[in-house]
């Protein structure tokens, strides 16, 4: 997977915006202002949220990713040439629980995913 899959995925959900909070040097994609997805400006993967860090242990330790650098350890770093499917997977994922963590009267002004 590549950079402009992962900005095609993530354009496509609703809500979604791409933000550059450090002025050129990191990417990331948001949902009511809140990050789930990030990379930074030379491409080698991307950082997404997991529901927790035992989930983000159990992919770290299964090969899918790795411990995402600078972020809490619910993260996870899939680097690039990553299967694309489980890439797609784990935006979507990582979109949701954002989304689901928002209040309620922002989800209410979403689409549904």
């Amino acid at each position: 997977m590549n950079r402009d899959e992962v900005n095609a995925i993530c354009a496509a959900l609703p809500g979604a915006t791409a933000s550059d909070p450090s002025a050129g040097d990191l990417d990331s994609w948001k949902v009511g202002g809140k990050m789930f997805a990030c990379f930074g400006s030379k491409w080698t993967g991307v950082s997404v949220k997991t529901d927790s860090i035992d989930t983000a242990q159990m992919l770290i330790d299964a090969g899918v990713g790795q411990k995402a650098p600078y972020f809490h350890r619910s993260w996870i770093y899939l680097p690039a040439g990553s299967d694309v499917d489980e890439v797609r997977h784990r935006l979507l994922t990582s979109y949701r629980i954002i989304r689901a963590g928002l209040p309620k009267k922002v989800q209410a002004g979403l689409s549904e995913a």
